[in-house]
Parts: structure tokens; C-alpha cells; sequence
């Protein structure tokens, strides 16, 4: 179900404003363009993927979405991890052993690791998602492929000691922090409308991995339904305050547009700060360059 057309920017007077967090933890920088988009140029070289957890901050609660992978899987899958996403959130101020919500956006084997990790976590969930990852269509290669049996057991170890939230189409999780349920990529592929301190930013997660998915209308290759994955980047604009609110959920931009916290080993992007200027992007990489 897309969401209804709202009024951009509005909110009630007690909405709390958020801090956003884009944490990358791993990436695959053997990624070719023709992996990424349906219709691409043969000639096109690399496009890099990276991989992000993200950590949404209030005066009144914290909320983690996704929960990345682990050693194992990114030696199997052949990704490079940089950190464990869930112990790097300390670096936030965060204790994962004090996280109480946890929204998996799909559970595909980068969003939905590491769940033992959280022991006192409650995990929102699409209906749709869980019935995809473990009905019928699992039976088919190309759509089991990004899931992991292994994730799939863990939550569903967290549906019996009753701690996952089913939610059906678009819901609120807290006063400032919304689902859309969008489909396409997985059947329960769920994005997030969040208030902050520039406006309603929407977490795309997997509804869009990169930019130019959304910009040239070009989806990404791994996908249960195209159509919906189409619609959904029209759902996507309908929640955000502008194009320049809406975050990728792959894309290594994100991490050249955002302003940072200083870190010298792991990036995280504040996504709650406006875009950098093109002028601060050329500072920062001729910047970059110099100390390689």
C-alpha cells in the first residue's frame, strides 16, 4: 500500500525532531554499473556498493534500522567489513544492549544480521516481508539469493519469544518516525519518514540503492515486482520534503554529500544536517587525496 499525499513539512507541535545517522560498516568495491542498474550501458565501468545500518536519535528514545552482517557472512559474500555495525554504535553513544526498537526494512542478509546481538530489541517488521522470506517463493534461486536462512531463523526465534511487531502497509512507530510499506525489491521492502531538525527525510533503504535508480528511473536488477518498485519512487518524493530528503540506501554519495562525525576509522553521514555544497564536496576530496 503507497502512502496518501500529505502536506510537505507539516507536523504536530509535539513531534519530536531527530538525529539521523547513516553508519556504513561495509562495501564491495568490485561492483560493476551493470549490476546495479536493469538498462545500462556496456561501456560503463565500476559503481561501487556500500553497506549501512542507520541510528535515528531524539531527546525521548533511540530507534536503529537494519542490522547488518557479520564477519562470516561478508567472508562468504564477499564484502569487506570494516566493522561490526551494531558494536560501532557506541561510537553514537548508543549501548546495543539498551536498544528497545529495531526496524528491519527487509531481510535480506545486509539488513537483517546480528540480531543476538540486540537481546532486548523489539523488531518491526512488514507482514509481507516475513511471509515472502519464508513461504512459497524461497523455493525459486534468484529470489532466495540475498536472504540467509540463518537471519531468517533468528527472527523467527524473535517472533515466539514475542518480540517482533507486525505492521501491515504504512505505520507510525513513534511521534516522528513513519513506515511506508513500498514493495518492489522484496515483497515487504519497508522505507522510513523521519522528522528532523531540516524537514521530513525519507530513509529510501532498498526502495532506492543508489541515486540514479530514482533520477533515471532505473531499477535495481534484483527485484520481486518492477512495477512496484516504479511506484515506489514516487512514493518516496510524496514523503519527503524535497528530492534532496530522500536517502539511498547503498549509495557511497551519501557519505560525499553529508557532513560527517569525525572519526579517524568509521563514516557516518548526519543525515538530519543539510547536503554539502558542491564547493565543501571538491574541499573535502582534494582534502581526502592529500593525506593518501
Amino acid at each position: 500500500m503507497n502512502a496518501q499525499p500529505r502536506t510537505l513539512g507539516s507536523r504536530m507541535a509535539e513531534t519530536p525532531t531527530y538525529e539521523v545517522y547513516a553508519l556504513r560498516y561495509a562495501s564491495n568495491l568490485a561492483r560493476l554499473r551493470n549490476e546495479n542498474l536493469v538498462f545500462y550501458d556496456p561501456h560503463d565501468g565500476p559503481m561501487p556498493m556500500d553497506f549501512f545500518v542507520w541510528l535515528l536519535k531524539s531527546d525521548r528514545r533511540t530507534i536503529l534500522i537494519d542490522t547488518g552482517f557479520n564477519e562470516a557472512t561478508a567472508r562468504a559474500r564477499n564484502r569487506q567489513l570494516m566493522c561490526c555495525p551494531i558494536d560501532a554504535l557506541s561510537i553514537l553513544g548508543v549501548n546495543p544492549a539498551q536498544i528497545s526498537d529495531v526496524v528491519i526494512t527487509h531481510m535480506h542478509f545486509d539488513h537483517a544480521g546480528n540480531i543476538k546481538k540486540l537481546p532486548q530489541a523489539s523488531f518491526h517488521l512488514q507482514d509481507a516481508e516475513m511471509e515472502y522470506a519464508t513461504g512459497r517463493y524461497m523455493r525459486q534461486p534468484p529470489l532466495r539469493h540475498a536472504y540467509s536462512v540463518e537471519d531468517i531463523v533468528d527472527v523467527v526465534r524473535c517472533v515466539h519469544q514475542e518480540r517482533v511487531i507486525f505492521h501491515e502497509g504504512n505505520d507510525p512507530v513513534a511521534p516522528g518516525v513513519e513506515l511506508i510499506h513500498i514493495g518492489g525489491h522484496t515483497r515487504g521492502l519497508q522505507s522510513l519518514r523521519v522528522f528532523t531538525e531540516r524537514g521530513w527525510v525519507v530513509l529510501a533503504s532498498d526502495a532506492a540503492h543508489y541515486y540514479d535508480n530514482m533520477r533515471l528511473q532505473n531499477p535495481f536488477p534484483i527485484v520481486f515486482n518492477v512495477g512496484d518498485m516504479l511506484t515506489g519512487y514516487e512514493t518516496l518524493l510524496r514523503n519527503a520534503d524535497s528530492p534532496d530528503h530522500i536517502v539511498p540506501g547503498h549509495d557511497p554519495d551519501v557519505l560525499r554529500i553529508y557532513p560527517r562525525v569525525s572519526h579517524p576509522k568509521i563514516q557516518i553521514a548526519c543525515l538530519h544536517l543539510p547536503p554539502c555544497s558542491l564547493e565543501q564536496r571538491i574541499e573535502e576530496t582534494e582534502a581526502a587525496a592529500h593525506k593518501s
